[in-house]
């Protein structure tokens, strides 16, 4: 299983992943868990839900995977994010690295590709708006990926 979703800039700001909002989202994303029963969890540890997911990995002693675009995805991050991906990067049971080199925006959706070839549900956490996450739902449709969306704002989830 795996996931794609929104920034903290679409999600109320809230880097430190506390808000009611985050927390409504972390269940609804916990339900699913909880349905499908994945041994491994793939996360592009990106800061917002990516990271989020990976929390819960944790939580739910799940192994993830950490997809990450390129080495030094952080450096440019807050301090706090950048400890908290640190610690989540030490837990995972692999780290991909899956591009070469520095960031380029195509790096991302390398990214959010490889995560989608290599899972059988991907959770996507999209308010429909265009970026990241709806290119990487649009590619996952492409291959006949199952995919549970949950609405941010609406809070709720629908296979799609």
């Amino acid at each position: 299983m795996a996931i794609t979703g929104h920034r903290p800039h679409k999600l109320g700001n809230d880097y430190q992943l506390a808000s009611d909002l985050i927390k409504d989202i972390k269940q609804l994303i916990q339900v699913q868990i909880d349905t499908y029963m994945p041994d491994t969890l793939i996360t592009g540890m990106a800061l917002g839900i990516d990271t989020l997911f990976a929390i819960l990995a944790v939580e739910n002693s799940i192994p993830f995977i950490a997809a990450v675009p390129f080495k030094g995805q952080d450096s440019m991050w807050p301090t706090t994010s950048r400890k908290a991906y640190l610690n989540l990067i030490n837990q995972a049971k692999e780290v991909v690295v899956v591009s070469e080199g520095n960031f380029t925006v195509h790096k991302m959706q390398l990214r959010n590709q490889w995560m989608v070839d290599n899972c059988d549900i991907l959770i996507a956490v999209w308010d429909g708006t265009s970026g990241g996450t709806a290119n990487c739902v649009k590619y996952a449709i492409a291959q006949g990926k199952q995919i549970i969306h949950i609405n941010p704002k609406t809070l709720k989830a629908e296979i799609i």
